[in-house]
């Protein structure tokens, strides 16, 4: 499990001591360098790779235990065991206090010691990973949007270009993906940002009352409708308006919205006044709305004046890599909501994440992770927290971002490219376009590449 990277400095007066350890340690591939004396061991901390110290209790000149106390204020990552051949429950006690990470009593034994050792760096490499996850998750804390696979890289780019413009964007992606979440950002980068931000679900308010909402209404317009009230598209005006679930609107609601992305005017329901709105549009939807315009369930003009700048929003099976980001991000999140002290996952507990295929996406994992903060038992997530369908989950299911594609030395040149392009749409969810950016090349030669017969 280890490799020879791991390097375990001995420390102990007794010779005969430092020569088991050695050859017991270095048989199990660990790097060993031992010494009879603390200030020897503090030099080698302070200028060496140091992963683990398995040292002495009971030395001269400096004991085991000052040695613990100086080397965890010099590198607090270094793991110590210790050992003695007074075992007693103090030492033991002040040991852990101080912070080693195990104490084993001498006689040593061959099983006793590799056991405690592996353990310790489990200890460590579990500690490293988790840091190295906060680390990235505050590095993209101010951006709201955890993550660094290609396929969302990708995604950011486009709505980064876009985003300074006066476009409507289409952000086309299944449910959970973080559609509302890009187009605040998009909003964030426009010249628009100090201007109001409006967010309307066209999918949870019905015909009638979602008209009232975009386009306000006037006093007595229907039962109930006791004062003129102002829509949201005049909310938004000077600023940014998502329009979600676009797909779900009626063709009433419709051709309403048609006229405000082609003229920037509304009517307000019941009233007869045109009213001029400055709107920059963004609309999302999980649906295929070009099927919708064959079906007749969609306009085609409202279709061609939203779909200006399509976006495709990868879904999380796609992000390879983010998994971990979001993970440690959502148990941040939702430690500090319910005041839980926890250090991160274990290593079987993120193999599981990051296996399952997440079919509700960021919004599955933010969720799984809420649950498994709330139920655990530990400072640590483990697998059983998780619940049976995240543990059940294949690790073989998922592929990451760090992995290059091989190439069998003589392979073709056309053959090459066309592995290449097609490896590339696949970690781009399908989406041709966003293929061909990050490639460098026309999204006409991904066409006729994919047309050309196999050699």
């Amino acid at each position: 499990m280890y490799v020879a990277a791991e390097h375990i400095l001995v420390v102990d007066d007794e010779p005969g001591i430092r020569d088991s350890l050695q050859k017991i340690l270095e048989r199990e591939g660990f790097v060993v360098t031992v010494t009879d004396s603390g200030a020897v061991a503090l030099d080698k901390v302070r200028t060496e790779r140091i992963d683990l110290i398995l040292s002495d209790v009971m030395m001269p000149k400096m004991s085991g235990i000052e040695l613990l106390r100086a080397v965890k204020a010099i590198s607090p990552a270094i793991e110590m065991v210790m050992m003695t051949a007074f075992g007693t429950v103090e030492n033991a006690v002040e040991c852990m206090r101080e912070g080693a990470y195990d104490f084993i009593p001498k006689p040593l034994k061959r099983a006793v010691v590799v056991s405690s050792v592996q353990r310790a760096l489990e200890r460590q490499g579990l500690v490293r990973e988790n840091r190295v996850l906060r680390e990235a998750v505050q590095a993209s804390a101010d951006s709201e949007i955890v993550g660094s696979s290609v396929a969302l890289k990708a995604t950011l780019e486009m709505l980064a270009q876009a985003a300074p413009s006066q476009a409507t964007i289409l952000l086309v992606g299944e449910s959970g993906t973080g559609k509302e979440l890009l187009a605040r950002r998009v909003h964030k980068l426009s010249d628009r940002s100090s201007g109001p931000y409006v967010a309307v679900n066209c999918g949870a308010l019905p015909e009638g009352l979602l008209e009232s909402e975009l386009f306000g209404h006037e006093k007595g317009a229907f039962t109930g409708a006791a004062a003129r009230r102002e829509g949201r598209f005049e909310r938004a005006s000077g600023g940014t308006i998502i329009l979600d679930e676009i797909g779900e609107t009626t063709p009433a609601v419709q051709v309403r919205l048609l006229r405000v992305l082609q003229e920037g005017e509304i009517e307000r329901v019941g009233g007869n006044d045109t009213l001029k709105v400055d709107v920059r549009v963004i609309a999302a939807t999980n649906r295929n709305l070009e099927d919708d315009v064959r079906e007749g369930r969609f306009r085609e003009d409202l279709y061609y004046r939203l779909n200006v700048i399509r976006v495709a929003v990868p879904p999380l099976r796609r992000r390879y890599g983010d998994v971990p980001l979001l993970a440690q991000h959502f148990l941040t999140k939702f430690a500090t909501k319910n005041k839980k002290s926890l250090r991160g996952f274990s290593e079987a507990a993120l193999k599981a994440l990051d296996a399952h295929a997440w079919p509700g996406n960021v919004r599955e994992l933010e969720n799984t992770i809420e649950r498994a903060v709330v139920l655990a038992r530990s400072e640590v997530i483990g697998v059983d927290d998780l619940p049976e369908s995240v543990r059940s989950a294949v690790s073989t299911t998922r592929r990451d971002d760090s992995k290059g594609m091989y190439v069998p030395f003589g392979t073709p040149l056309e053959d090459i490219e066309r592995r290449l392009i097609k490896e590339t749409l696949e970690r781009c969810g399908g989406d041709k376009s966003t293929a061909a950016r990050l490639l460098g090349i026309a999204t006409r030669t991904i066409y006729r590449k994919l047309d050309e017969p196999d050699s």
